[in-house]
């Protein structure tokens, strides 16, 4: 996809903050579990979200598929801001941002059959008659690898690996321009991550559908994005090509996290650089860079002043110890 394909996707300083209870007699603390992040999405490209648990991963999700209001921010999807839509643009929006989650029986319900699961949003969604639903239920499970006779099975008399299958039909099955794919083959067998990635590729390369891919898997998330964004503490440290990142990472955080990912390859390998400590708690994060008590590269100033995104080397990178 070219350069200056359509934006689908734009946020700006995107924040979500919770009220935290700390006791009866103290003050509810602020838990910042997204704190300002920025990016955009382009139609038939996917952004991938990196990061350990707990960086703000499944909040973004939670923001982008409109599940929850930002606290601070903008968000505008094909060019409306969320914040300012009325409510018959924010149904609009729904229907062009969908989700697969990570496991996809707790995801389907158990007492429907695959077809009604389908039908479901065609039938909430569209004026289209019965057998044009079905016919597009029917060509769009073929396109998924699922036979007509599967459409008149329930959930529990799948693979997990056919139950992904299913999720993925039930997302693109309004034809979204979006795609949100939070940690989509983490509970799935080495073997079958490899079908449901390819399977994402093919559909994004027929429909042009933009994906945000969020996982911790940094060798899944190689085969599958176009840009990268790593997270660290509800912010993001790195952000840019896959490629650049990959053969050449900048941020400390970003290289420790490539330099555990498993190679093949003796070429591929990277030196191990180990992280130490846990990651901080969002309700008390510490002053300056969020990474510097565990940075084994850090100087004064990193414990003193927050470093904010800025263009290096081709990507935005938000440390004062690069460039």
């Amino acid at each position: 996809m070219a350069d200056d394909a359509p934006i689908l996707l734009q946020a700006q300083d995107l924040a979500r903050h919770y009220a935290v209870s700390q006791g009866l007699f103290k003050p509810k603390a602020v838990v910042k579990a997204l704190d300002g992040v920025s990016f955009t999405l382009k139609r038939g490209r996917t952004l991938a979200v990196v990061g350990e648990s707990g960086c703000g991963k499944s909040t973004l999700a939670r923001q982008l598929t409109l599940i929850e209001a930002p606290s601070a921010g903008s968000l505008q999807i094909a060019g409306l801001d969320v914040a300012t839509a009325a409510k018959s643009e924010l149904k609009g929006l729904r229907r062009q941002v969908q989700m697969v989650f990570q496991n996809p029986f707790a995801s389907l319900n158990p007492r429907r059959t695959i077809a009604a699961t389908l039908d479901e949003p065609l039938l909430l969604n569209t004026s289209l008659g019965k057998a044009e639903r079905l016919e597009r239920i029917e060509a769009l499970a073929a396109k998924v690898g699922l036979r007509s006779e599967h459409l008149r099975r329930y959930p529990h008399m799948f693979s997990g690996g056919q139950r992904q299958r299913i999720a993925i039909a039930r997302a693109m099955i309004l034809n979204p321009g979006i795609v949100v794919a939070d940690e989509p083959v983490s509970a799935l067998d080495l073997s079958i991550q490899a079908q449901i990635l390819n399977l994402f590729m093919d559909l994004q390369a027929e429909f042009q559908t933009g994906y945000v891919f969020i996982s911790h898997n940094l060798s899944v998330v190689e085969h599958v994005a176009d840009e990268l964004m790593v997270m660290y503490l509800g912010r993001a440290v790195e952000i840019g090509d896959k490629k650049a990142i990959y053969a050449r990472p900048l941020h400390p955080y970003t290289q420790a996290l490539m330099s555990a990912t498993p190679a093949l390859r003796a070429a591929d390998r990277r030196q191990r650089i180990v992280i130490r400590g846990e990651l901080p708690s969002p309700l008390n994060p510490p002053s300056g860079c969020a990474f510097h008590k565990r940075c084994p590269q850090a100087e004064a100033r990193c414990a003193m002043e927050q470093p904010l995104l800025r263009a290096v080397e081709g990507r935005q990178l938000a440390c004062y110890l690069v460039g």
